[in-house]
């Protein structure tokens, strides 16, 4: 079933200010969360719908990589954003988002303030950054690529807990298991209540009695993994494409950071791109270009060959429809753009220059421009367009 758009899903237009993304996500998850619809499979995916949008309209690199790519720009199929909705739980959603509803009164919703079972959130790693370069071909065609990325993972010994085998836990006794402390403090207007993250524990609600002998208490270890990506056809310079769970494990136990990739752009000796065009500079002869020829010039698909006209001129530009590289969120492919340029001898030889000095005041060989004959520059503004 295709994705619904993210601006119809929250109710906004594509111009919509990031205040009223957040007020627009806000109601919907109030409206659909689980606690108001128990036992409502559709109002539950309705509420991960939203969730979905607003993590991506809410971030500005994530909205700009959408509203140019849509849902290829920010899918984790498609190695782009992570992928929302289908790696991330409820109670993922509940610990990334409850923030916008501090102050509005619903925070019970969200099990913010009393309950607390929420309210701690996830512990998750650092992500990584990483710059892989491709060729020209590569970008092309789409690739998979493996790369060997040094990370840390969950203990294998303690299951990431930092504990001795694993089982060497106990209730945090500072915070009771809830992860938080309480401060009361008396002023002017009467008590103020404030909760913080609890020092003993670092808001996990437990503490180890006897540390695990294999990362010491850490919880992970750092191990070099090689990591497929799928890279999909048509990206560019410095698209970020992203792995859900490929970057680093917390301390301690939680959820494992992110991977982004960064793409950079090998430079191509002959063929040059310009978006989803490819451009490709033929040098012929002045004999070729009077007499006309058939030359063959390199494509993203291999050699074709290309007839010239007889009396090209130089400047003129021939397309090749059709063989540019794919459009990312489309089956569209550009073209090939072949710039004709007409290459002048350096040194001619006794004979030769006798030959051409015969050809010199002949008429034919007397520049005559045609004036209705459009500019190198707009031809490729026209090609472009």
């Amino acid at each position: 079933m295709a994705k619904r758009d993210y601006y119809e899903v929250l109710g906004v237009s594509r111009s919509a200010t990031p205040e009223e993304i957040k007020k627009a996500y806000r109601q919907l998850a109030i409206k659909y969360h689980p606690d108001k619809n128990p036992n409502n499979p559709e109002a539950e995916e309705k509420f991960k719908e939203a969730a979905e949008a607003y993590e991506v309209l809410s971030d500005p690199e994530k909205r700009k990589r959408y509203d140019q790519f849509g849902h290829n720009g920010v899918s984790g199929a498609g190695g782009f954003g992570g992928g929302f909705s289908g790696d991330m739980n409820m109670e993922d959603i509940f610990a990334r988002f409850s923030d916008i509803f501090e102050g509005t009164g619903f925070e019970s919703f969200f099990g913010g303030g009393m309950g607390g079972g929420r309210s701690r959130g996830v512990n998750k790693g650092t992500n990584l950054r990483i710059k892989l370069k491709l060729t020209l071909q590569e970008i092309a065609e789409g690739a998979e690529k493996k790369v060997k990325v040094k990370r840390y993972i969950a203990c294998k010994s303690c299951n990431g807990n930092g504990s001795k085998n694993g089982v060497s836990l106990q209730t945090c006794g500072t915070c009771g298991g809830t992860g938080q402390v309480r401060r009361v403090t008396n002023t002017m207007l009467g008590q103020m209540i404030t909760t913080s993250t609890c020092p003993t524990c670092s808001g996990s609600g437990k503490t180890i009695s006897q540390k695990c002998e294999v990362c010491a208490g850490e919880g992970r270890t750092m191990e070099e993994e090689v990591i497929s990506i799928r890279v999909p056809a048509g990206v560019q310079e410095g698209m970020q494409l992203s792995i859900a769970g490929k970057g680093n494990y917390p301390q301690r136990g939680g959820q494992y950071g992110d991977l982004y990739i960064v793409i950079e752009e090998a430079e191509d000796e002959t063929l040059k791109r310009d978006g989803n065009n490819i451009i490709y500079d033929l040098h012929i002869s002045f004999i070729d270009a009077a007499l006309g020829a058939t030359v063959e010039v390199p494509t993203l698909d291999g050699k074709v060959k290309v007839k010239i006209e007889p009396g090209t001129q130089s400047g003129k530009i021939l397309r090749l429809k059709g063989k540019g590289l794919k459009d990312l969120q489309s089956y569209d492919r550009g073209d090939q753009l072949i710039h004709i340029n007409i290459w002048t001898p350096k040194k001619l030889t006794p004979e030769e220059k006798a030959i051409l000095e015969k050809l010199r005041n002949s008429k034919n060989f007397m520049p005559s421009p045609d004036k209705s004959e459009k500019s190198f520059f707009e031809k490729m503004k026209e090609f472009f367009q």
